[in-house]
């Protein structure tokens, strides 16, 4: 799952992730796949689905070759996924994403028919502390407080630790109830120990899931530069 299976030959949109945390749970498999879309099917480990609340800050968005879009090129976001498979292809399902910068929100509703909020949000990296803040007021209200505190470089990721970082394409909902898929590719995700320190939510019930429960597993990376490619009925 570490090597990217559809290379983005042309790449409509560059961007960069940067401190990104790595927050996921156990659910169980029914849950989650009730609320997917038909032709869909939840990508497991260790017999369980996983649902992440992934807090970074998205950088210098803009096309290939030319300036990122200066002021809506940069912003928080934290967005709340699980991961599936289609005809054997994996990628990432958003729940919601959610950013203090409504323009891109609904650019983003828009173009790649994700389901992008709005409101206010903040994300701070300190030393080995990491904090975020989601106020959400569009399209429906919703908040989240995280603490990490970062660790160490991880040498060799765990299974699972790949299982949840190593995904090369995203799927969106698209028009007439059809299934929509962008790739997506950069470098390996450098990846850190962390240790979650804080943490009050309701992005992840406001997406209809049950409140999450059991231990986190959570990670921090420095962030990697992306390449998106166009995205295509699936």
């Amino acid at each position: 799952m570490d090597i990217c299976p559809e290379p983005v030959k042309r790449a409509v949109m560059v961007q960069q992730w940067r401190d990104l945390a790595y927050v996921h749970w156990r659910y169980p498999v029914e849950e989650v796949q009730a609320l997917l879309p038909a032709g869909l099917e939840v990508d497991t480990f260790d017999g369980s689905a996983w649902v992440g609340l992934i807090p970074f800050s998205m950088k210098n968005i803009g096309l290939p070759r030319l300036p990122s879009v200066p002021y809506f090129g940069s912003f928080p976001e934290v967005n709340v996924r699980t991961y599936v498979r289609r005809n054997g292809v994996p990628g990432v399902w958003f729940f919601s994403l959610d950013v203090n910068r409504f323009l891109p929100a609904l650019v983003a509703r828009a173009t790649y028919l994700l389901p992008y909020c709005w409101g206010q949000a903040r994300h701070q990296h300190d030393g080995n502390v990491l904090t975020t803040t989601v106020h959400r007021r569009w399209p429906r209200r919703a908040d989240t407080s995280i603490t990490i505190q970062t660790g160490e470089r991880i040498a060799e990721p765990d299974e699972l630790s790949v299982f949840l970082s190593a995904r090369w394409g995203l799927y969106s909902r698209g028009f007439r109830q059809a299934l929509r898929y962008a790739p997506v590719d950069h470098e390996t995700w450098p990846l850190y120990s962390a240790t979650l320190q804080h943490v009050d939510d309701s992005l992840v019930t406001a997406a209809g899931l049950s409140q999450p429960s059991g231990e986190a597993h959570v990670m921090f990376s420095p962030g990697v530069s992306v390449r998106i490619g166009l995205p295509r009925k699936a």
